[in-house]
């Protein structure tokens, strides 16, 4: 091979913008979330309970259920927003709202003691983390961002 086709075949490192990574991490967070929930069900005394109007201490009602999809919403509409708002908007919104999330996540480990709440739960708060960690140095990865690329 001659140098030039060595040159084109050597794999290209390409740097994701902020806002990129910010919707994929929150799309990443919503499959875990929706995923959590989606294998509780299978957990025993689940669908009883569901039977009985019961989450956890919670009776389920329409205020329940409003809070419920409330809670799902936000990552969701995280994902669009992170893509599209300005920077010092996108930023802050991004920081506040995962940091709202890891004690809300770890909240719904209470009562539970199957292995996979606690994967599940883990992972979301990395990934929450993550989101803090990239809005939150947002300046510094733009900067250098602009002088690879």
């Amino acid at each position: 091979m001659d140098t030039q086709t060595t040159q084109q075949m050597e794999l290209q490192h390409s740097e994701i913008k902020v806002k990129l990574k910010l919707a994929t991490l929150w799309t990443s967070f919503m499959f875990l979330y929706i995923y959590i929930d989606y294998f509780h069900l299978y957990m025993p005394n689940t669908l009883a309970n569901i039977l009985k109007a019961r989450v956890f201490v919670f009776d389920i009602t329409q205020v329940f259920l409003l809070i419920a999809l409330v809670s799902v919403t936000i990552p969701a509409i995280m994902i669009a927003l992170s893509a599209i708002l300005p920077v010092k908007i996108n930023r802050c919104l991004n920081i506040g709202i995962a940091i709202i999330y890891i004690p809300y996540t770890l909240f719904n480990l209470a009562g539970e003691s199957w292995i996979h709440m606690f994967f599940g739960a883990f992972v979301e708060v990395v990934l929450l983390s993550l989101i803090i960690f990239n809005a939150f140095d947002w300046k510094r990865n733009e900067k250098y961002n602009s002088k690879i690329g």
